[in-house]
């Protein structure tokens, strides 16, 4: 898809549908969130001429992140996605070229099943968001490319890129070595495992 029209909602509903695999409330936020950043950064073709231009933060790890990565194919391996999950429907569009940014955040939540409320793409953007010019920091280890830096935390030896090590008492750590915290949980070995 080269260059989006930024005015036709229901175009841009149908691809990010495709992307995520069916259109929901999150799927037709996403896209109205998407479409108001990028006409208020001055970005028209994301995933053409302006794909190296736009980096997105997004709040929350839901169906809206999936239509901002279908519209902008800014992703986090792309290190053009950064995913801050807050569990709020909100996203920071950011032009790199500009350094002109604008958080997107739905402050309007409609029950799309209840058949009483429009649509989300007839609801004025000024109703059905937030949105707010802001300034987003950027360090060189944020931008997309190869890493800057490697580090190897003193705890369990991972590599640790970019800047995200933690210093504690001279040592140094990955960030969940450093809180004592991690989401998984090491089994125990036990004699009878097998590789």
């Amino acid at each position: 898809m080269a260059g989006l029209d930024l005015n036709n909602y229901d175009m841009l509903l149908a691809e990010a549908g495709r992307f995520h695999g069916d259109i929901c409330p999150g799927i037709q936020i996403g896209t109205r969130m998407t479409m108001c950043a990028l006409k208020r950064l001055g970005l028209a073709d994301p995933l053409g001429g302006d794909r190296k231009k736009l980096m997105v933060f997004v709040e929350i790890d839901r169906c809206a992140t999936d239509a901002i990565m279908a519209l902008t194919g800014c992703r986090p391996g792309k290190r053009t996605m950064k995913i801050r999950d807050y569990g709020k429907m909100a996203a920071t569009f950011i032009n790199l070229e500009s350094s002109k940014a604008v958080r997107v955040a739905i402050k309007l939540e409609k029950d799309a099943g209840s058949g009483a409320t429009p649509e989300f793409g007839e609801i004025a953007e000024e109703e059905l968001f937030s949105i707010l010019e802001v300034e987003v920091p950027l360090r060189p280890e944020d931008m997309p490319g190869k890493p800057i830096r490697r580090c190897q935390c003193g705890h369990c030896g991972a590599i640790v890129l970019d800047g995200r090590e933690i210093e504690v008492d001279g040592e140094v750590l990955c960030k969940p070595c450093s809180e004592q915290n991690n989401y998984y949980r090491i089994l125990p070995v036990t004699p009878n495992d097998t590789v």
